[in-house]
This record gives structure tokens, sequence and C-alpha cells, in this order.
């Protein structure tokens, strides 16, 4: 891997971005950019009015909120500098829903890019109303799917969809300065956490697309998995710990690892299929060796046996967990209101020529309008546009070698914004081909998680197919992959290697827990993730830690590869280098848990309530129904919204999901299903031949 380069200026070093929205997720978005080396001004209400039933309001967490940006008040003296700055910004960001009256009027300029993080998105009958994060996770599905099958649902203590909405923002920023930095216009970015709660839940929404009368299997499962066991946390001698085993293969190896092998051979066990009916018989026998083992050696023993797992990680002032200490999550603020600090996590965003900075400056409010004056001297606060709007990611070629969720989401997305993605699968295809439920014979999940994609399928194991492999590496602008670690090298293919074949190529790399890791090669799902970030030690039932309902460690890497990937090109526009960016997971969800540090949610609670005869999240004074999958597909904001829609391709009828970066002028374009298994091979291998001296 190679080491940064902190000479080298932020991927946004020249762009002047005002946040005025009071909610979290517009924070985060401007969070994200000030690491990436965006200069973010703050224009901070006289009066900041926190809510600690409300998430949703910034000023809770205000340090992290801040954090490495500069402050000025909106104050009537203080009126002609803040128009100054409005006009003289690339970007604004707000929340027109959670907007202080003193922070309204501004003039829009044509190249000007505007960003408005709200509730419910611009248009459909829920538009307008300011619900907080705890009352979207209700209406999204979230709450219905999180918790217990034989206790009430939860809503996960955190602004977690303000954090997921935040990284979209940011994403959806980043695409739409590509098009003004090649001349064209500005927009409005119209960003909704409903949408962006609807786009996670896709796993659960996959079988509702083609079997609406199947809603009701769609139960809280706890910790466990619909396909596949053992699956589950357990309780060792001095602690909680996660098993998840995705194959036949893995539970062979825990058998061994208890000293139970008869159990792989009994045919009651066989197969996942026969697993999952007996489900308690096969939790009950995991947690009779669990029980007798530490966590140490719990930990040990999966090592060995390469098992997905381990310790539920708690949040003392902030996660402490040995790998996020080793890949420097974990820092201090810069004291600047005379207590201790406290601290705050690291950027997620490791690049290797433009590393994400680590956040630790405070200003003090109001501080910085001497520094903002000077700042601002010499910008012009007229551009004009020189060229239409086209599709924000035109022009660009992806290559992109995913399986399940994470690569190939964030592909989807690239995709959507008019790049040309090229989905790379080993010849029987990637492993979410085989996830029911299916329609004409492909599963639903890989259809709408694979939209607007060419289809190829490699041998990397073979000589030629790894030829072509590099030949596209030459003629192409990013790699994306979530491989295991050190799997593409094992092919050839190093961070050097790729470098020394295109200097240009942005190559990202997004794993469980990265690649600079204590845990070389330990393999991880989504929920052992949430479990050794943080996330599981909030969410608990009876005692019990639990997962969200949705994949928040997936969909979380997905929108963070969105935004590492343009941030490295943005570089790249400039410099002329790519990049190699290595994302853990495990990273980005202990990032996005940072309201809980420094005991940030000790006098949260949110309740499950009878309202009106339904069930319903309240939250102070506010309250909200909890709706189902079922119901989420079928309500009207999200058909206001097109959240789910059909698209045709050879006469026939797909299911398709909407993309959450809703930019309203180069909107995102879902045309085509995920493509059928090497339906595109004849065609790239013709253009790849004919733009090559060298014979595929």
């Amino acid at each position: 891997m190679q080491k940064p380069v902190s000479e080298a200026p932020g991927a946004l070093h020249d762009i002047l971005i005002v946040e005025l929205g009071e909610r979290t997720g517009a924070s985060v978005c401007c969070s994200l950019l000030a690491q990436l080396g965006a200069t973010i001004i703050v224009i901070e209400p006289p009066e900041a009015r926190a809510d600690a039933a409300n998430l949703s309001v910034k000023w809770n967490w205000r340090d992290q909120m801040l954090a490495g940006k500069l402050s000025l008040f909106a104050g009537k003296n203080q009126a002609a500098l803040v128009r100054k700055v409005l006009d003289r910004a690339d970007v604004v960001v707000t929340s027109s829903d959670l907007l202080h009256p003193d922070m309204a009027g501004w003039r829009r300029l044509d190249t000007q890019i505007v960003c408005d993080v709200t509730a419910w998105g611009q248009n459909g009958p829920m538009a307008g109303q300011p619900h907080c994060d705890a009352q979207i996770q209700a209406m999204t599905g979230l709450t219905s799917t999180t918790g217990l099958p034989e206790a009430p649902p939860l809503s996960v203590p955190l602004p977690i969809l303000e954090y997921m909405c935040g990284v979209h923002s940011a994403g959806a920023v980043l695409a739409a300065h590509r098009l003004v930095a090649r001349g064209g216009p500005g927009q409005l970015i119209d960003m909704a956490l409903y949408d962006c709660g609807f786009n996670a839940m896709s796993s659960f929404f996959s079988r509702l697309l083609i079997q609406a009368e199947d809603g009701d299997k769609l139960r809280r499962m706890g910790n466990r998995h619909t396909l596949s066991a053992p699956w589950n946390v357990y309780r060792a001698k001095d602690g909680w710990i996660l098993i998840c085993t995705g194959s036949n293969e893995q539970w062979r190896r825990l058998c061994e690892r208890m000293g139970r092998p008869e159990l792989a051979a009994d045919p009651r066990y066989a197969s996942s299929t026969a697993r999952v009916e007996r489900v308690d018989e096969v939790d009950s026998a995991v947690q009779h060796w669990v029980g007798q083992n530490t966590l140490n050696e719990c930990v040990a023993a999966f090592a060995q046996a390469s098992i997905p797992g381990g310790p539920i990680t708690p949040i003392d002032r902030y996660p402490r967990e040995p790998n996020l200490e080793h890949r420097r999550m974990i820092w201090r603020f810069d004291d600047a209101s005379g207590d201790d600090g406290g601290y705050t996590p690291g950027s997620p965003l490791k690049m290797s020529r433009t590393p994400g900075r680590a956040l630790t400056r405070v200003p003090a409010p109001g501080a910085d309008a001497e520094a903002i004056m000077a700042l601002i001297a010499n910008r012009p606060s007229a551009r004009t546009a020189t060229a239409g709007a086209t599709p924000t990611l035109s022009g660009l070629r992806v290559l992109e070698i995913g399986h399940y969720t994470t690569a190939p989401i964030a592909a989807r997305h690239l995709a959507a914004l008019g790049a040309d993605v090229i989905k790379i699968e080993p010849p029987e295809g990637e492993a979410a081909r085989g996830w029911a439920p299916f329609d004409r014979g492909q599963s639903v999940f890989f259809t709408v998680s694979n939209s607007d994609k060419r289809n190829l399928t490699l041998d990397l194991d073979q000589e030629k197919d790894r030829l072509v492999l590099r030949h596209l590496i030459e003629t192409s602008d990013v790699l994306l992959e979530n491989l295991k670690p050190g799997a593409l090298a094992k092919r050839g293919f190093s961070v050097s290697a790729i470098r020394g074949i295109n200097a240009r190529m942005v190559y990202c790399s997004v794993s469980g827990f990265g690649a600079d890791s204590i845990y070389a090669g330990r393999p991880a799902f989504d929920t052992v993730v949430q479990g050794m970030s943080g996330l599981m030690d909030l969410v608990r039932s009876k005692g019990i830690p639990l997962k969200t309902g949705m994949s928040s460690a997936d969909v979380m890497g997905a929108a963070m590869s969105v935004v590492a990937i343009l941030g490295a090109l943005a570089y790249r526009d400039r410099s002329g280098e790519g990049q190699y960016i290595d994302l853990s997971m495990q990273d980005i969800v202990a990032w996005s848990t940072q309201a809980a540090w420094n005991d940030g949610l000790a006098s949260y609670t949110a309740e499950v309530v009878t309202h009106d005869d339904v069930d319903a999240v309240r939250v102070g004074a506010r309250i909200a129904p909890i709706m189902t999958p079922p119901q989420v597909m079928g309500c009207t904001q999200t058909a206001a919204r097109r959240l789910h829609f059909k698209v045709e391709e050879g006469g026939d009828q797909w299911p398709a999901l909407a993309v959450p970066l809703r930019l309203t002028l180069t909107p995102p374009d879902i045309r085509r299903p995920g493509a059928p298994l090497a339906r595109d091979n004849e065609s790239i291998l013709h253009a790849l031949v004919h733009a090559t001296p060298i014979p595929i």
C-alpha cells in the first residue's frame, strides 16, 4: 500500500462551501467535504437551539458538527458579510425544513450548487414536514425490522439516517461539482432522509417488488439470518460475541473448533436450509461451546478456522477496538472551550494521495469573521456557465469486481449518474445471483442492485483473462472492488502493479476491516462489522446487543465509496494523478456512531407506544407510526418520489429502485435491469481487441 503524501493539497482545496442547515445530515455532508479539503463556513444563529429529544438537530453535538470548520454569526451586525459569503460560495448546504429564520433569503447563482437536506424531499404529501431521524426510521421500515422477534420493535438511538443522508449528499455535491468544473451550470440537489432510508431497506423490498403478498414473512429476526445459520450473538464467559457462518464449509470448520465434528456430518444440519429450519438447536449447540470460553479464546478459534465473527465493541467515551486505534480513527479535539476536549473520529477516507483530514479544531461561536473576510476578499461573486448540462459522470469508465452489496451498490450509483460501468464476475457469477426471490430466473436483489451495468465474465486464475483485465485497466478511470484484501494482488494486480499499468486510475478497495489492518485476512459480514464498530452496543433489547434491520455497514460502505471515488477523481482531474483508496466498513460505521461518543446520548430516549391503535415511536413530543416494509412500499410518499418502478428491456418489465442522489438538473437515470451473466462478453472483448495492439 502506498503511504499518504501529506504535502498534497486536499482533493477539494479550492472549494468554498457555506453550511446553513441545522440538520445533522447537512452538517455531516459538509464534514466529509471538509475532510477532503474544502473550506466550510458555518453560519450560526445567535442562539443555537439544541434539542436532546431530536437527533436531527446538529447543535446537540456542536463540537463534532463544527470541527474543522469556520464559524460566522448570522446576527444583524454581520448581515452584509453573510450575504457576501453566500454570494461567493461554490456550494450552499441547507435544510429548508429545519432552518432558523435568520438563515433564509439568499440569492442563488447560476453556477452555484445548493444541496437541501430535508426529511421528506421537496415533493409529495409529506414535503416540508420537519420530522426527526427517529420518526423517519419508523416510517421507512427500519424500526419495524430492528429488534428481537418476541419483543417490541426498536428505534436505533443514533441519527443513523441523518448520517446516511449526509454521506449520500456529499456524493451528490461532488457529482454536481464535476459538472461545474467542466463549465456546466450549478443545480439544486434535493436530498431526503426518507429516500435514503428506503434505499437502505432494499434487501427487504426485493421480495415485495414481485410478491407483495409475502410481506408477512418480513419480520424481525434479531441477529439471525433468513438464509444461513449459525448467525447470531452468543454469550461467552466475559461478554457477547458474534458468529456468522456464510457457508457449509465455515459450519464444518466451526464444528471442528467446537469439538463436535459429528454435527457437520449430521444430515439434520448438513445444509444452510436445514440449519435454518433447526436454528434453535444449532444456536443451542453453539451457545454451549461459546459459554465455556472467554472472548479471547473464541476469537483465537475463529482466526484459526477463518470464521467471520468477533466481540461486541463497547462505546466507552469512544469505541474501544484495537483495529480502530491502528487505523487512527480515534482522536481528541483541539480544546477550544476549556474542558477536556473529548474524543472525535478520524476520517474514514483513507486515500493514498489526498487522505481525509481528521477534524479536531472546534471554533468558538462566531469567532472566525476576520479570517472569513480575508478568505473571500478576492473571490468573484458571479460566474457564468460555459457548457450545458450533461450526465455528471459521462465519459468515465468504471470497472467493478464486486459481490453482494457494497461495491455493487456503489457502482450502481455511479452508473445512474452516467458512468460506463463494466461489472466483472467469475464464470459462475457473483454470490448475490443466488439470493432468493427470483424473477424469470434472476435474483431480484441482483437485478435492482446492478442496474445499468455491462457484464463481463473473467476467470482471473487464467492468464488470458488476466490479460483482458490488464487492458481494461489501461483504458478505465476507476477500479472498485470488495474482494478479500489481497485477492487481486495474488493474481498480479497489486496497488503498485495497477499504478504501473495506469497511473491515472482511481483504485478503491472496500472491505470489513481495511487492507491496512491488524485483522489481515479475517472475513467479515455486515453484522460482524456492526458488532465490532460499536453500533450493536447501542442497540439492545433485554440486554442483548442487536444489529439494525437494514445492512447499515454495507449501505454506508457503498455511499462512502462514492464519496471517496468522486473526491479522488476531482484531484485527478486537477493533477493527472490517480490514487489508491483503502476503505474499511468498520471505520465508516464507527465514524457514524460519534453522536454517542463522550456520553452524547446520555439523556436520549425513544419509546414504542400505541397511538391511534397502531404501534408508534415517541421521542419527546414527536410521534410517528411504525410502518412495515409492505406499508412503506405502498405509501403515497413512496409513489410521489418514485422510489420504485419498472424498467423495460427486451419487451419485459423489470423491477428497479431509485438512487437517492437526487440532482434535479442532471438526475440519476435507471435505464436497464441488472444484466444476465456474460451478456456483454462478446461486445466488450470485440471493442478491446480493436482498441489494443495485443490480441486478446
